[in-house]
C-alpha cells in the first residue's frame, strides 16, 4: 500500500469519524432540547417547581393544587391537525360566563404552572379549560416545538369550546411562559369569532431568541450552539424552528393582549414580554410585577393580579 492510498484513508477515516460525532452531537442537542420521553411525560400528583426562587412558595402552591384536585371537573381531548390526541380539563362554576383556555410552560404541568389559575379565574367570575399541550402530561407527542406546532393546538381548542358553548361565550386564550408565546403566535390565526382577547404571562418574542438567552446562560458559545440546536429540529424534529414567533405574529393580530412579566425573571427576560408588547398591533397593556421571577407574578401579587385583569377586561370591552 503506497502512501498515497494510507493517506486517503487516513483522511476518509477522520471525515467519518467527524461525522459520526457532529450527528451525535445533533441528536444530543435535539433530546435535551426539543424530545419528551414517557418517563419526563409523567408527573407527581403535585410536582412542584424546582429551584430556590420558588421554595418559599411552595406552601401556597401546593394548597392551590390541592384546592383544583376537590373541584368538580371533566375530562376533555381533542385531537390535533397532525392526529394527536390531547387531553384537557374543563372546571365549571358559573353559568353563561367567559372561558379561559389556559397553557402551561415549557416540559411542565397544567396544574402545576398553573397552579392557582383556577382560583383566579373563579375570583374573575370565568370558567377554566385547562390544556395539557402536546408532548406533555396525557397528551400525546414526543417533541416540543416552543409554539411552533403548538399555535395550531391553540386554534383546535378554540374550536372545540366554541363548538360546545356556542357563540354567546367568550373565549380569553391565557399562557405562561412556553403557553404565553403559543397563544401570542396564534394570534394571527384564523380563530372563532369568541375569542375575545389574551392574557400572556412571562412569554419570549422568540424560539430563537429564549433558546440562545438558556445557551448563553449555561456559558455555551451561542454561534456554536444555536446552529446545531436549529438543525437538530430540522433533521429529527421535522420543523423549522424560526417558522415564526410571537413577536412577528401579535404584529398582525386585532386580540386585546395584556403582557405580563416580572422583572426578576431570569429564564424568560422581561424585555422579551416589552419587546411583543412593542410589536403588538391591538389594543394592548404591559403590567410589570416587581421583585417576580419567572412565571411568579401572581404568586407575588394576587390581589394586583386580579385587578390588572379586570381593568383590562373593562377597557377592551368599553372600545368594542
Amino acid at each position: 500500500m503506497n502512501t498515497l492510498c494510507i493517506v486517503l484513508i487516513a483522511i476518509a477515516s477522520a471525515i467519518a469519524l467527524i461525522t459520526i460525532l457532529f450527528f451525535l452531537l445533533l441528536l444530543i442537542c435535539f433530546r435535551m432540547t426539543f424530545y419528551v420521553t414517557k418517563k419526563q411525560k409523567k408527573h407527581k400528583d403535585f410536582d412542584l417547581p424546582q429551584g430556590r426562587i420558588y421554595k418559599p412558595y411552595h406552601a401556597q402552591i401546593l394548597k392551590w393544587m390541592q384546592e383544583a384536585k376537590t373541584y368538580k371537573r371533566e375530562k376533555v381531548s381533542v385531537v390535533s391537525y397532525d392526529g394527536l390526541v390531547l387531553q384537557g380539563e374543563y372546571y365549571h362554576h358559573f353559568d353563561g360566563a367567559p372561558i379561559e383556555i389556559m397553557f402551561h410552560g415549557y416540559r411542565g404541568s397544567a396544574d402545576r404552572d398553573l397552579s392557582g389559575g383556577i382560583q383566579r379565574c373563579y375570583a374573575l367570575k370565568r370558567n377554566v379549560l385547562l390544556v395539557e399541550q402536546r408532548s406533555h402530561g396525557n397528551s400525546q407527542g414526543k417533541v416540543i416545538t416552543f409554539g411552533i406546532r403548538e399555535r395550531k393546538d391553540v386554534v383546535t381548542w378554540a374550536e372545540f369550546a366554541y363548538n360546545r358553548f356556542g357563540e354567546n361565550t367568550p373565549l380569553i386564550l391565557t399562557g405562561i411562559s412556553m403557553g404565553a408565546s403559543t397563544v401570542l403566535m396564534a394570534s394571527s390565526l384564523k380563530l372563532p369569532k369568541t375569542v375575545a382577547s389574551i392574557v400572556a404571562d412571562c412569554g419570549y418574542n422568540s424560539p430563537k431568541e429564549v433558546i440562545c438567552h438558556v445557551v448563553k446562560s449555561m456559558h455555551l458559545p451561542v454561534r456554536l450552539f444555536y446552529p446545531i440546536i436549529k438543525l437538530s429540529a430540522r433533521v429529527f424534529g421535522k420543523f423549522n424552528i424560526e417558522e415564526t414567533s410571537a413577536e412577528k405574529e401579535v404584529a398582525k393580530t386585532s386580540l386585546p393582549i395584556i403582557f405580563i412579566h416580572g422583572d426578576s425573571d431570569d429564564f424568560v427576560p422581561c424585555e422579551m414580554s416589552e419587546k411583543n408588547y412593542q410589536a403588538c398591533a391591538s389594543k394592548k397593556r404591559l403590567e410589570i410585577f416587581s421583585g417576580a421571577g419567572h412565571g411568579m407574578a401572581y404568586l407575588v401579587d394576587s390581589d394586583r393580579y386580579i385587578k390588572v385583569l379586570k381593568n383590562f377586561e373593562n377597557e377592551y370591552k368599553s372600545i368594542e
